[in-house]
């Protein structure tokens, strides 16, 4: 059975600075119409930034959504038509402080695909040095640095769980090791 759904009209009902809102009439496989409503993102970047030592840069920080502090991976949203490992080198010395001589990509991922296009694009950074912390003005960050023993036992204790960081970090070990 072919699963594609043929877009009929498409809506904007919501545009803010992070993304914008569509309300979507499709028409289904089996010839009927359906209504899809969908969060449109311009995509997001996440990095593994090790360390020499082998300790990886993670980030704490509020998030209003889930009232929390959260342990994050570095990470950023791509401004319109940038490039992801562009986006990637610009985060990491934004959040951290931190430049990378190499970033590699790892793989990508949808993070909710039943109501938005966000991808998530991962990079591993290495050959780490100083460079300028210079995050947005309503940012408010602290770095860290964990190995991957400490991380996977966070990840376990449910002391990680934002999903980005948590597939990031998997990702990370199903390539490198």
């Amino acid at each position: 059975m072919d699963l594609f759904e043929k877009t009929l009209s498409t809506e904007t009902i919501y545009e803010g600075k992070i993304f914008k809102m569509e309300k979507v009439k499709v028409s289904l496989p089996d010839g009927k119409t359906s209504e899809r409503d969908i969060v449109r993102h311009n995509g997001a970047v996440a990095i593994i930034a090790m360390k020499d030592d082998g300790k990886v840069l993670f980030v704490e920080q509020f998030r209003k959504t889930v009232d929390e502090v959260l342990f994050e991976l570095p990470a950023g949203k791509l401004e319109p038509n940038e490039n992801p490992k562009e986006c990637a080198l610009r985060e990491l010395e934004e959040e951290t402080g931190y430049k990378a001589k190499t970033v590699t990509f790892l793989g990508k991922i949808v993070m909710t695909p039943g109501f938005s296009d966000e991808i998530i694009h991962f990079y591993y950074a290495t050959g780490l040095s100083e460079g300028v912390k210079s995050g947005d003005e309503d940012e408010f960050i602290n770095i860290h640095e964990f190995d991957l023993k400490e991380i996977n036992e966070m990840i376990n204790n449910g002391k990680i769980y934002d999903s980005k960081t948590v597939c990031g970090i998997k990702i990370f070990e199903n390539i490198i090791k």
